[in-house]
């Protein structure tokens, strides 16, 4: 029997070989069996990525973080162990000492307001990274506010509530005797708060007994006759009881989520006084205070400021309502029980009104939107079809020009999502380089990564006018054959483009490259790999039998923009596109193509997972763009 398929987007994406007997759904039909440094457009069609400029070598592992203080002052920050480098235009402008260590990078949680970045982990105290101009940026630790000998920061009560702690005196430099063992040494210069006042504590002598000066006027009536109370709270954040988990900003107020001996509880300051957590009277503008309490302890990961404020949790995801958030109105409802991933802090992130984040296990990233039918909030897989794609994801970030999503793999490896909700594409790829990714960020636009190739790290970033990996581009006013400083790839075979043209490729040697012919530019990188196989066809002949071969008779593949296509049709790979090349036969001149490749199918075929109807594969740095295939195929039963 012959028959004519059409294969018009490739929509949904690569999928898992479990959709393999799953040939009835659209997302078979517009799916492949693999999609590797392609990326899928609107209108699904697949296009080669671009390749990665290098920008600078680092030091170390590193995180990258985005800073955007305007539409024309952004900034890249990137974290590496015990410091921090502030890139602006992709050049260094700053560096400052911080704190945390190659370990820690993965548990830094952040968000920006105005000129100020707030960094959590909570083995370190809350800082604050603050940017005056283009060169002078400081860190500091985030002080709360403080009048009168007080500090309005959140306190908790750790002990058992039935714990006393007896004062020797309501001024000056009192005794505190605690009922049961709560000090430490790691006490000394804490706070413990009263109904209506502090001390701080300057020495332990033991478990039990604990020298304080009292900060405020006075504890007068603050404690009952025999100054012995279990009405007392030490300051929730110390390096005994640990620091926040993460921050945000949500209608005026900053709020903290977690902390590492309190995981499940919420904080939010005062309205409009961001420092200032005192819980005062109740009012409306006071400062909030309360715990996600349900049939299991849930530890805060991520808090989202959205339609509504978003808490994610180890077990489940959480809505905080309240218009406007108050003491009195503010209301916790759990909407889904997924679970937030706990092993690394992938950042949430917002795609059309809905928060992307990935799922506890590290195997999933989900949808996180509101319903208006149901009221309330839904957290769908995208990656339903496409689950072999997501192996521990360590960062995520989105570009909003491009609508791509890109998700770093613990592998190294990132998946990379097309996504259009209105028009129903989900279509997920897979990108690989010669390394390991490691961090990504999006600012302005631009797609910065960090790679780790042989124990070296490097900043890059994704160009649309390179067509190789860590680009090195040079520039001459003069013709050159011998182009130098390429050090970082010495031993490795790197793909070369001189004025335009694309030469034989090199072995770089002594941190040079010689290439065939002198040129006055060239563009020097790793070469990497582009890959598209189609799902095995399928169908079921008219007397309900299966097909037991087949064979493509002949094809015809639409390409656009496209300089060159190797395919495979049953006898190897081929140039369906040959390079141009020039009159010395050396170079292939980089020109594109907007057509139908019409070639004719070799050989019957009893597996079609051992061999596709057809496969692209090609490490040429040249333009590629797949835009659909129509094919004649012959079955035999």
């Amino acid at each position: 029997m012959t028959l004519t398929t059409v294969k018009t987007n490739f929509t949904s994406g690569e999928l898992s070989y479990s959709m393999l007997g799953r040939g009835d759904t659209k997302a078979y039909d517009n799916g492949a069996l693999f999609l590797r440094n392609v990326y899928i457009s609107p209108t699904g069609g697949a296009v080669r990525r671009s390749g990665l400029r290098f920008i600078d070598k680092l030091s170390g592992k590193s995180r990258l973080i985005s800073f955007s203080f305007n539409t024309e002052q952004t900034y890249l920050i990137i974290i590496i162990a015990g410091k921090t480098l502030i890139y602006k235009d992709e050049v260094k402008v700053a560096e400052l000492t911080t704190p945390w260590q190659e370990n820690d990078l993965c548990r830094l949680r952040w968000t920006q307001s105005a000129d100020t970045l707030l960094i959590a982990h909570p083995d370190y105290p809350l800082k604050k990274i603050t940017r005056y101009s283009h060169t002078d940026w400081s860190i500091e630790s985030w002080e709360f506010y403080s009048e009168k000998g007080f500090i309005h920061q959140p306190y908790y009560k750790f002990a058992p509530a039935n714990v006393t702690l007896t004062l020797s005196g309501l001024s000056g430099t009192i005794t505190l005797t605690a009922s049961s063992p709560v000090f430490t040494f790691a006490h000394a210069g804490k706070r413990i708060r009263f109904e209506a006042g502090e001390v701080s504590i300057l020495s332990v002598t033991s478990s039990t007994v604990a020298t304080a000066v009292v900060t405020t006027a006075t504890l007068f009536n603050t404690v009952p006759d025999g100054n012995t109370t279990k009405d007392w709270k030490e300051q929730a954040f110390s390096p005994i009881r640990g620091y926040p988990t993460c921050v945000t900003f949500h209608q005026g107020r900053l709020v903290i989520g977690g902390s590492r001996d309190l995981p499940n509880r919420l904080w939010l300051s005062k309205s409009g006084d961001l420092p200032n957590f005192d819980l005062g009277e109740g009012l409306d503008s006071d400062a909030i205070d309360f715990g996600l309490l349900s049939d299991q302890v849930n530890a805060i990961e991520a808090v989202m400021s959205g339609r509504h404020l978003q808490v994610f949790t180890s077990g489940a995801e959480w809505m905080v309502t309240g218009d406007p958030l108050t003491p009195s109105t503010i209301q916790l409802k759990r909407q889904t029980r997924t679970g937030c991933a706990s092993y690394c802090y992938v950042p949430p992130r917002n795609i059309d009104g809905a928060t992307i984040f990935c799922s506890a296990g590290g195997k999933g990233i989900r949808e996180f939107l509101f319903s208006d039918i149901e009221q309330a909030y839904q957290a769908e897989d995208l990656a339903l079809l496409s689950p072999h794609l997501i192996n521990y994801p360590i960062d995520m970030d989105y570009d909003g020009k491009s609508r791509l999503l890109y998700v770093v793999m613990m592998d190294g490896s990132m998946a990379v999502l097309t996504n259009y909700r209105s028009e129903s594409v989900s279509a997920w790829t897979k990108y690989e380089t010669d390394g390991n990714f490691v961090s990504v960020c999006v600012l302005d636009g631009n797609v910065y990564v960090i790679v780790e190739r042989n124990g070296n790290y490097y900043l890059e970033v994704f160009d649309s006018d390179c067509y190789v990996d860590s680009a090195r581009i040079g520039e001459s006013d003069t013709l050159h054959s011998v182009w130098v400083g390429i050090d970082d790839l010495n031993g490795k075979t790197v793909s070369i483009l001189a004025d335009g043209l694309i030469t034989e490729p090199k072995v770089v040697e002594n941190g040079r490259v010689i290439i065939d012919y002198p040129s006055y530019t060239v563009q020097v990188g790793l070469p990497f790999t582009h890959k598209i196989v189609p799902l095995p066809y399928f169908a079921i002949t008219s007397s309900q039998r299966a097909v037991k071969s087949i064979r493509m008779i002949r094809g015809s593949f639409k390409v656009l923009n496209t300089a060159s296509m190797e395919i495979d049709v049953g006898m190897g790979f081929i140039s369906a596109i040959p390079l141009s090349f020039n009159k010395d036969k050396f170079s292939a001149k980089v020109q594109t193509y907007t057509k139908d490749i019409l070639l004719q199918g070799i050989g019957w075929i009893r597996d079609a997972l051992e061999r596709p109807l057809w496969a692209i594969q090609s490490d040429i740095p040249a333009p590629f763009a797949l835009i659909g295939v129509t094919m004649e195929i012959k079955t035999n039963n």
